[in-house]
């Protein structure tokens, strides 16, 4: 996998003057189905989050409230985005190391994965996942 199989994927949003809504199916918006949702809040000033690359799982990023910044790199070259919209978000492949900084004050950092949550399926350290995609 590379930075280019990275994407920022709009998703649908319905404009109300009451509130707006987005809303995602899996396999619909998505280019995988996803097993597992999880979220990071409270994330205290200066923290990085993440800082690891799974082996074999899709995942998608959205900042549901506020902002942050998640830094891709496939082991060649690295790529910032800002996400800052609750109605797009970023889709990351497998064998991509991910970081996530520049939190805001009361941001939610939202993820779906394609896979149940297996340690197993991780590298955490960088020169590991190095190796995996050089060979």
């Amino acid at each position: 996998m590379s930075i280019a199989d990275c994407k920022l994927i709009d998703l649908p949003k319905i404009n109300d003057p009451r509130g707006n809504l987005t809303f995602l199916e899996s396999e619909r918006h998505l280019p995988f189905e996803f097993k597992r949702i999880f979220y990071l809040y409270d994330v205290p000033g200066g923290a990085v989050r993440a800082g690891h690359a799974l082996k074999t799982c899709c995942q998608f990023i959205i900042a549901a409230s506020g902002s942050f910044d998640v830094v891709l790199d496939d082991g060649i070259q690295k790529q910032r985005y800002h996400l800052n919209r609750s109605y797009n978000g970023l889709y990351i492949p497998p064998l991509i190391w991910r970081e996530i900084d520049n939190f805001s004050s009361g941001s939610v950092c939202m993820v779906l994965a394609s896979e149940y949550y297996n340690e197993l399926g991780y590298y955490r350290e960088y020169e590991a996942f190095l190796q995996a995609v050089r060979k």
